[in-house]
């Protein structure tokens, strides 16, 4: 089923992101991670992409695959495009195709110095209206609460998300945050700039302080002052900084939740911990 059905026909959707292990073997020892996630019955499970090269993407449509076909549960192929050109792009599109898959996050990739970049696609939006005129995927984009790092400014962010919606992309999903005041006011942008599809906000649990001060750098979410106190406080303590970051996850969730928001994407980091704390916090709620 493809994923604009899904929002069409219930509220609060529930997601998760997953990436491919970078070791084969440690591709077999995914199920444990996938079994958790499915207990909650998710509704669509999205699978990240690497940036160049086959054994990237061949992983990806492995788990996807595997998702759909041993889990029955809708995968998500994010699927990049600086650094592919059309005959790449046509030949991940039919292997796509083939195995059943229906729902595609197109995104331009992170730029990387070791990676040639190819002129095909300059843009998401350059992706989306491409696989529109040769394939027929549910195409979901990524958004920003508080702007691509690369953005100029929210007006040019919403010019630029308003040509992903019109190109084709027929869901958003949100980039992290910590602050759900960034995400109200993003959505009510967008509906002001006539960005009329689901826009779903996507939520990291904090267990680890290193990994999100480097995730917040390279997609320029802010630390609220609360939420730094956090990390400042337990950093020295593992177990005290997972169940302190599951707690304002939850709350991030929760408070989402009350406010009608179009789902909940969980970036899961494919660790089962996470995931069972979650669930068990929120079983009741979806």
């Amino acid at each position: 089923m493809k994923i604009s059905e899904i929002h069409q026909q219930k509220k609060n959707v529930l997601s998760f992101e997953i990436f491919p292990p970078k070791k084969d073997d440690e591709l077999k020892n995914i199920d444990k991670t996938l079994e958790i996630l499915c207990e909650l019955q998710p509704d669509f499970i999205s699978v990240t992409f690497g940036a160049g090269g086959s054994s990237n993407h061949n992983k990806t449509i492995q788990l996807a695959k595997k998702i759909k076909e041993e889990y029955h549960v809708e995968p998500v192929v994010h699927l990049t495009c600086l650094c592919y050109d059309k005959a790449e792009i046509d030949a991940f599109s039919k292997e796509l195709a083939s195995e059943g898959i229906q729902n595609v996050l197109a995104l331009r990739g992170d730029r990387n110095p070791d990676i040639p970049e190819k002129k095909d696609f300059a843009h998401a939006s350059d992706l989306i209206t491409y696989l529109k005129q040769t394939g027929d995927f549910c195409i979901s984009g990524a958004c920003y609460p508080e702007c691509h790092p690369e953005s100029a400014g929210r007006v040019e962010e919403m010019r630029y998300l308003k040509q992903k919606v019109d190109a084709g992309a027929q869901v958003l999903l949100s980039q992290l945050f910590f602050d759900n005041d960034y995400f109200y006011r993003f959505v009510e942008d967008c509906r002001i700039a006539g960005i009329d599809v689901p826009v779903t906000p996507g939520i990291m649990p904090v267990i680890n302080a290193r990994q999100i001060k480097r995730m917040v750098t390279m997609c320029g979410a802010s630390l609220p002052q609360r939420f730094e106190r956090i990390i400042h406080k337990f950093e020295g303590n593992k177990e005290a900084l997972f169940d302190a970051g599951m707690s304002y996850a939850l709350s991030q969730i929760i408070d989402l939740l009350a406010n009608d928001v179009d789902g909940i994407h969980l970036y899961t980091m494919n660790n089962p911990a996470v995931a069972r704390k979650i669930c068990e916090g929120i079983r009741n709620i979806v």
